[in-house]
């Protein structure tokens, strides 16, 4: 991709400020359509949200998105409705024993409610902040369970398609067991033996730096020092005996390729535990391989996923990307005839490229974070027409299950948004915003000077 080296975080706060008019908007519409009993709202088809009756996982993000603009405009509104939200509809994703996204559901509710308050934002009240943190609390510790042990001191959050899976997604849900042991909570399992949050968080985050990031060290005939950094979706291990088999990828085009929204995944979880461990002063020793997971996947995708623009299609390997020619020296095309562009993956590598940057003092990362952002918050990747329920325009939940709504006359999905996209274009505003009055933010506390 082509960066702009002198944007600034500043010079993207018209761009937000639009972005929030649009996102409250569409964000109360929708509060007033929705019906609870509709279940959670994930993609759109034809510009209306709709649910998919198997999945609950962007529960969080429909009320998070309320937090999110009330953070950033004052909107009280909003901030009413997310609160009546969280205490009616998330109690059971507290508990919920099936999935491995405790982080993307309670951290974006019941997580921004704690740190509004933190940052008096909200009023104080404690018994309202112990609600928050006995929240967090058990949902940390309901995915520290969901747990396989490996060989060598290794294991992992196992995915909802079994203990012989690692999905790469499952590194971004790992804040929700950094906050329950930063609260003092624990896993207690069998005979009382007390589970460190933390240590599942750092082994689980270890092994997929291991099993999911490809260094070109030659791991298999495609581990290429030129292809250094690819990612692949799910990593599958044989439980009983704790051994690796092989890479597979639920979502991804191929094993041998990278699913740009794992990439991201990656991009964006790896940088966020490096803060929480340097903000912690614990297991200082885990930083090194962390950086070198979170370079990769970074560098992989600025010099081999991303267009000119710094906008990524929905996978490296996608089977009709040869047709587009040489994709990657132009900006990526949302309505060609071949493969669909990712934006969600966009919004969630921008934020990545950004704490990465941030937290190594390395303006090339940060700078390509910058310059996604400035073309994320633009036509056509934002979406300014009043009926279109979406906010973040061509992102694409399942293209090989063929889940994504293709409008008439187009050969491949396009124009369509998802929970998780909106909510991280929007976390990426108050990331920025936050960035250009000098202040940073972060999962796990109160605004940050610097």
């Amino acid at each position: 991709m082509e960066s702009n080296h002198t944007l600034t975080a500043k010079d993207l706060l018209p761009a937000i400020r639009r972005a929030l008019e649009l996102a409250s908007e569409k964000t109360l519409r929708l509060d007033q359509r929705w019906k609870d009993s509709d279940g959670a709202p994930v993609i759109t088809i034809a510009g209306r949200y709709t649910a998919r009756s198997w999945t609950q996982w962007t529960q969080g993000f429909q009320y998070g998105n309320a937090l999110l603009c009330f953070d950033l405009t004052d909107n009280a509104e909003l901030l009413a409705a997310a609160r009546r939200h969280v205490v009616a509809g998330m109690a059971e994703h507290l508990t919920h024993t099936g999935v491995h996204d405790h982080g993307f559901n309670n951290v974006s509710t019941y997580g921004n409610l704690r740190r509004l308050m933190l940052e008096g934002r909200i009023p104080t009240n404690e018994w309202e902040m112990n609600f928050y943190e006995l929240a967090l609390k058990v949902s940390g510790a309901v995915q520290a369970a969901r747990w396989t042990s490996l060989q060598d001191g290794l294991g992992y959050i196992y995915s909802f398609n079994g203990s012989q899976s690692l999905f790469i997604d499952t590194i971004r849900t790992l804040r929700i067991c950094c906050l329950s042991h930063m609260l003092g909570h624990s896993l207690q399992g069998e005979q009382d033996v007390r589970i460190s949050l933390l240590d599942r968080a750092l082994i689980h985050a270890k092994t997929t730096a291991r099993f999911n990031v490809y260094y070109g060290d030659g791991r298999d005939a495609y581990d290429v020092p030129a292809l250094r950094g690819r990612t692949v979706h799910e990593a599958v291990f044989n439980p009983a005996s704790g051994v690796f088999r092989c890479p597979s990828t639920q979502q991804g085009y191929s094993p041998f390729s990278t699913w740009t929204r794992g990439l991201a995944w990656g991009m964006l979880g790896f940088p966020e535990l490096m803060e929480f461990v340097q903000s912690t002063g614990s297991n200082s020793d885990s930083l090194a391989w962390m950086e070198e997971a979170a370079r990769a996947a970074c560098d992989f995708y600025l010099q081999q996923a991303s267009a000119l623009d710094g906008i990524c299609y929905w996978d490296t390997g996608a089977p009709q990307l040869h047709r587009l020619g040489d994709w990657q020296s132009r900006p990526a095309d949302p309505f060609n005839a071949y493969e669909p562009v990712d934006a969600s993956a966009g919004a969630i590598a921008a934020q990545g490229l950004i704490r990465l940057g941030h937290i190594l003092d390395e303006a090339v990362y940060t700078q390509a974070g910058l310059t996604i952002a400035a073309r994320l918050l633009q036509e056509p990747y934002l979406s300014v027409q009043p009926d279109h329920e979406g906010l973040l325009l061509h992102s694409i939940y399942h293209r090989p299950n063929g889940w994504d709504y293709i409008p008439q006359g187009a050969k491949v999905p396009c124009g369509e948004a998802c929970m998780w996209g909106d909510y991280h274009l929007l976390e990426l505003c108050l990331l920025i915003g936050r960035i250009a009055n000098s202040r940073y933010y972060t999962f796990f506390g109160p605004e940050a000077k610097g």
